[in-house]
């Protein structure tokens, strides 16, 4: 199958070429490489041009967001397996060949695959081997800040795929649709992974494809925390099939007052005043998540019971 890689980019022009030169270096090429570029200023253009020229770049003049940067790569991409990688890594050189090998078996259920993600600077620490979902409403990475012990190699099928490096079925997409633009930027993988799952889609992780990560290195701050606040909120509104939100908005609700709680403790920090602000935003938004909510719940072919035993 043709494999697609596409990187997201804004003004990550000092961790371009070690994620680039890393592709080059893969046992397994892509077919293409999309680098689509969110108005970055930082001379990240040039970079690529100067430095990749079989690189296919996509121009926002202006931010838009992480979700339009992977939806306007997935238009672009011919592969029939489309391969999301963040801009601040460095993948192994048996990464891709691994990664996107279990979207070529006959299990078509699996529609998502995704790599084992570690520390940048400390490369036995886990930052990923799979996104988790709990019932308070609020994703997580499986194994975070754990030492990789191999511990996880043979641990069952995650929620979903953390699109820092993830691969998917171009016909997953053409059945759910792409990542949700408004939610922007944070949870937007979540979001997908939550959809894939509700129509009956599985995720693989995948140990030996390993990426080194840079955590942050190109968000994070006020920023993130604001977005993060909001969308996990999207999120969950948008997602959950109804029986299951009555039976667990106690645990969601107080789930978001503790955060809001941690955020009043620290309410000097830029990073804390912006999560409140998300919280606000998120609660005050639901009325606008209900055609998202429709539609989404149209789709869903798996039991309530089976969804419910997926969490955490």
């Amino acid at each position: 199958m043709d494999v697609s890689v596409a990187i997201p980019n804004r003004n990550g022009a000092r961790f371009l070429p070690t994620c680039l030169d890393a592709l080059r270096c893969q046992t397994r090429r892509p077919s293409e490489v999309i680098v689509v570029d969110d108005g970055s200023r930082d001379g990240s253009l040039d970079l690529l041009a100067r430095r990749y020229p079989e690189v296919q770049v996509i121009r926002h003049p202006v931010p838009l967001g992480v979700a339009r940067s992977f939806n306007d790569g997935i238009r672009a991409a011919r592969g029939q397996i489309i391969v999301l990688l963040n801009n601040d890594t460095e993948v192994e050189p048996t990464w891709l060949d691994a990664l996107v090998r279990p979207l070529e078996e006959r299990e078509p259920e699996v529609a998502m695959t995704c790599a084992k993600l570690l520390l940048f600077d400390r490369r036995t620490v886990l930052h990923s081997t799979g996104d988790i979902y709990g019932r308070d409403g609020m994703p997580g990475s499986r194994g975070v800040w754990q030492e990789d012990r191999g511990q996880f190699d043979a641990a069952p099928d995650p929620f979903g795929a953390c699109a820092a490096a993830a691969a998917y079925r171009r016909a997953l997409f053409e059945e759910i649709g792409l990542f949700d633009e408004t939610l922007g930027s944070y949870c937007e993988d979540v979001d997908l992974s939550f959809r894939a799952r509700l129509a009956g889609y599985r995720c693989r992780f995948v140990p030996g494809a390993r990426v080194y990560h840079r955590l942050s290195a190109t968000g994070g701050g006020p920023f993130a925390s604001y977005h993060v606040g909001r969308n996990v909120i999207w999120v969950a509104a948008q997602n959950l099939p109804a029986p299951l939100l009555w039976r667990y908005w106690p645990l969601i609700l107080a789930r978001q007052a503790a955060i809001a709680l941690e955020a009043l403790r620290h309410w000097r920090e830029p990073a804390a005043r912006a999560r409140l602000r998300g919280q606000v935003d998120g609660f005050r938004g639901l009325r606008h998540r209900r055609a998202y909510r429709a539609a989404i719940q149209r789709r869903r072919r798996i039991s309530v019971a089976a969804l419910d035993a997926m969490l955490t």
